[in-house]
């Protein structure tokens, strides 16, 4: 968990948007990672003038119930200070929970916060095959916890169930693998881990596929421009 002060370039591109120190990125790393795979997002966005909230937490550990409500919410709440309206980047899983943060703040009477602009990278809006194929293995079991079993494919998925975005938000998907046992497992276009249909999210505004793949898209230069532009315009580049 931590939060960044952020700092301004004495001279800044002209593509860069000149931002307000209450623009804060809450960041959430994607199942089985750690903060530190979001270092390079945040040292990124903080060169853009926000204010980073790199969230960790035991992804594998518990349930995404759990996770959100026991973990990620106080931790995004003693990280934010004064803000009440917070841009969220996410990796994978992280997206399933930034819908699950939405849905707690839903059932609020008086909401913590709101969420602003989202940016989720690879994330599986719609499940799994590769879940729905190893879920009932344990070493996927050990490896992945109960929330891993979480985000397959069927009709009750947690994935499924948690309705359309009620937020502004873009995702971006790979088309490239690592891993061809994986992909083995998934139809059609896939990043290694998620196809590009089951990124896309019903109500999202803005969608593009990238050569990249499902480990390393958060890293990748020509992603990172694109998560900069979206936060600061509600659009991808092109």
């Amino acid at each position: 968990m931590l939060l960044t002060a952020p700092a301004f370039a004495a001279t800044e591109p002209p593509e860069v948007k000149k931002l307000e120190v209450s623009e804060t990125v809450v960041l959430l790393h994607g199942l089985a990672r750690s903060s530190s795979s979001m270092n390079k997002m945040q040292a990124f966005l903080e060169g853009r003038g926000y204010a980073v909230c790199n969230i960790d937490y035991p992804s594998t550990e518990h349930d995404i119930e759990t996770l959100v409500d026991g973990y990620v919410l106080p931790a995004i709440n003693a990280c934010k200070g004064d803000v009440s309206s917070l841009h969220f980047v996410t990796h994978s899983m992280g997206g399933i929970l930034t819908r699950q943060i939405a849905q707690r703040l839903a059932e609020q009477e008086t909401a913590d916060f709101t969420i602003n602009r989202v940016v989720m990278l690879s994330p599986p809006n719609k499940g799994s095959e590769v879940v729905d194929k190893l879920k009932g293995w344990k070493p996927f079991q050990w490896l992945n916890g109960s929330a891993g079993s979480q985000l397959g494919t069927d009709a009750n998925s947690k994935p499924n169930t948690l309705g359309k975005a009620t937020f502004e938000v873009g995702v971006i998907t790979g088309d490239r693998s690592i891993n061809w046992i994986l992909s083995t497992m998934l139809p059609g276009d896939d990043d290694g881990k998620v196809t590009v249909e089951s990124a896309k999210l019903e109500g999202m505004k803005a969608f593009k596929i990238m050569h990249a793949t499902h480990p390393f898209i958060m890293r990748k230069k020509a992603v990172l421009k694109e998560v900069g532009h979206f936060l600061a315009h509600g659009a991808f580049s092109s």
